[in-house]
């Protein structure tokens, strides 16, 4: 009886989530891409999981899990944690890590952590195009403590905190957002859904000294105060919420070869819709090799295929170290390289 109220709750839930995103659709018809703020949410985290063409809701099964959805931390029956450093382009610097405890009971605690680093930059301005001598940086942080459980043997479900914060040069900007996920064991042998709800919180705007400028109120009139103090009017924007509905197909899964497919369905708030789609085969539980494709059916995408591969090797008899790497082509762009260490203890 509980499987069953189970399975109605999550066809309910995957069908009005559906039907919102194709109401909203047909209503505004328009993409919002470039109009919300900490785009650096955006970009995906986890060697393994970007190689798979970030199709990964449904998979959810790896220390990167608290990133795509939240739920698969519920699911790994050991400690978790992962390092990953990611050179962007323009010479960004994407840091991320995260790590996952098991609770018993009350099933499984995460904490994620990404930073961003644009390095040193010329202060310019109208009177001084080539610098004033002054330097400026822009960075973004983002931490989150996430919680899941496991509802029933085929059920799990999951929330992740987090507080975001944007600065540049003398200003700044914080909000609070959270995520939502759900990974469903379906009656067919080797296929999961799963579900996720990315960054729905507070509206971000940037204030600070950087915006104090002296006016004058009255250009009319002579021997006034000229130089009254005042701040520039800075917008508030949204945060970048996607929805994630995925699918996860074990093909095969003995003890020497596994072949793992996914797909996830994307309905992004700034953006159209889109499809990401990969696979994974691993030999032994030690060698794997992946592949993908992301942002089919959308125009005008940069990111587009994905390739790469993970070493597992275990050491002290229940510590896994996991080695991973990803290489995503951005037609005009170029490519990104992901280098990924986790631990499995």
């Amino acid at each position: 009886m509980k499987d069953r109220f189970i399975n109605l709750f999550v066809l309910m839930l995957l069908t009005s989530i559906l039907v919102q995103a194709q109401n909203q659709n047909y209503v505004e018809n328009v993409s919002k891409r470039g109009t919300q703020a900490a785009q650096f949410l955006k970009i995906p985290q986890g060697a393994r999981a970007t190689s798979m063409g970030s199709a990964f809701t449904a998979v959810a099964d790896d220390p990167s899990s608290i990133f795509w959805n939240v739920a698969g931390i519920a699911r790994q029956p050991q400690n978790t944690a992962m390092f990953e450093h990611t050179q962007w382009f323009a010479d960004v610097d994407y840091n991320a890590a995260s790590t996952s405890f098991n609770i018993g009971g009350m099933g499984a605690v995460g904490v994620s952590f990404i930073s961003s680093n644009y390095g040193d930059m010329k202060v310019t301005t109208i009177e001084d195009p080539e610098g004033t001598g002054e330097m400026f940086t822009a960075s973004d942080i983002a931490v989150s403590i996430g919680w899941a459980m496991n509802i029933s043997d085929n059920f799990s479900v999951g929330l992740n905190p987090k507080l975001i914060s944007q600065s540049i040069w003398k200003t700044n900007s914080t909000a609070l957002a959270i995520d939502f996920g759900v990974l469903y064991n379906t009656p067919f042998k080797g296929i999961t859904l799963g579900m996720s709800i990315t960054n729905f919180g507070q509206k971000m705007q940037l204030t600070g000294n950087s915006t104090v400028i002296l006016v004058d109120q009255d250009i009319e009139t002579v021997g006034n105060n000229d130089n009254i103090p005042a701040h520039l009017q800075t917008e508030k924007w949204d945060l970048p919420m996607g929805f994630k509905l995925g699918i996860a197909w074990d093909a095969i899964n003995s003890e020497d070869h596994r072949l793992l497919f996914a797909a996830d369905a994307s309905h992004p708030s700034d953006d159209y819709e889109s499809v990401n789609a990969g696979c994974e085969y691993v030999f032994q539980d030690v060698f794997s090799l992946r592949g993908g494709y992301k942002n089919m059916f959308l125009d005008y995408a940069e990111e587009t295929f994905s390739v790469g591969a993970g070493l597992k090797q275990k050491f002290l008899r229940n510590v896994n170290v996991s080695l991973d790497y990803s290489y995503t082509y951005f037609n005009r762009l170029g490519s990104i390289q992901k280098f990924a260490v986790s631990f499995n203890f």
